[in-house]
């Protein structure tokens, strides 16, 4: 989880009380959903994608659009770009020991919400590759 002063504060198990055991596994250990599990893959909607530890929590903290939102073939809900670059944080990932990553996470509560790569689309060449279990879509 990422280290830091967040808005949202809460103790493990008050946390484990209020998340689904998937999104724990996601959001407060940093785990990984499995590729194609997520029903994110396929809203194709209008709305905004939050965080869905500040969701849980009481917060509405929206994270990405569903206008940049795009299929990346990786089995995980994919934008190219967050609504505001202030709403995530991110750090280097060195759990993979031959290829460093850079996490993203919540800035509100600290929450791991997936990687961001550098083979996305044009505009911005960014592939924020996220964990539907650490998202909560709300339809315009």
């Amino acid at each position: 989880m990422a280290e830091g002063k967040f808005r949202v504060r809460k103790t493990e198990a008050e946390w484990k009380r209020i998340l689904a055991p998937a999104s724990f596994t996601v959001l407060r250990q940093e785990g990984t959903e499995r590729p194609y599990t997520s029903p994110l893959n396929d809203e194709h909607r209008k709305g905004v994608f939050m965080c869905g530890g500040c969701a849980a929590a009481g917060q509405r903290w929206p994270l990405y659009s569903s206008k940049n939102k795009y299929d990346s073939r990786t089995g995980w809900p994919s934008f190219d770009r967050p609504i505001n670059a202030q709403a995530i944080g991110s750090k280097v990932d060195n759990k993979l020991v031959l290829q460093p990553r850079t996490e993203v996470h919540c800035a509100n509560c600290g929450g791991h919400l997936g990687h961001v790569f550098n083979d996305g689309p044009p505009t911005t060449g960014l592939r924020y590759c996220m964990n539907g279990v650490a998202l909560k879509f709300q339809p315009a």
